[in-house]
């Protein structure tokens, strides 16, 4: 799932954690280390990628289908099926839960199986997200978007 995640949604526009910032009491020994670095993200060690960390998360924004790429059309106050779904790649856990201390060498961002550890999730059209879920699809086919789609997205570019 990893080639589909962004940067971690905990980074901010200067390049600091703000898990460690916000919710340092959720894991003192992780904040403890980013204080001492001027709670610098552990992606900016040149060494590493956000998936060392053990609070890397990168969750979608849900602008556009990352299979298909139709755009979402938010409609305000209607309470209509929106046209993109948020789609799980991993479902992530804490680092406490994976039973391993935070910042341990050789951290792959993975869990003892090979499964990946952190949440990440990517937008869908709720057409895409049915082919997924229902065949054999894949997020990286190079594929448009189904008539029904369009039709839906301009049906609601028109309102």
């Amino acid at each position: 799932p990893y080639e589909h995640a962004g940067v971690c949604d905990h980074l901010t526009s200067d390049g600091r954690c703000r898990f460690a910032l916000d919710r340092a009491g959720d894991d003192p020994e992780f904040a403890a280390a980013r204080r001492a670095v001027d709670y610098d993200c552990v992606a900016a060690d040149e060494d590493c990628e956000f998936r060392d960390c053990p609070h890397y998360r990168s969750t979608t924004d849900g602008r556009e289908c990352v299979r298909c790429g139709l755009e979402s059309v938010r409609m305000a106050h209607d309470g209509s099926r929106p046209l993109l779904e948020e789609h799980h790649l991993s479902y992530g856990e804490s680092a406490s839960t994976r039973g391993r201390s935070v910042g341990t060498a050789g951290d792959d961002g993975g869990n003892s199986d090979g499964s990946p550890s952190h949440e990440i999730t990517v937008a869908l059209c709720r057409w895409c997200h049915a082919k997924i879920h229902n065949s054999f699809a894949r997020i990286d086919d190079d594929v448009e978007p189904d008539a029904e789609a369009f039709a839906a997205r301009e049906e609601r570019r028109s309102n």
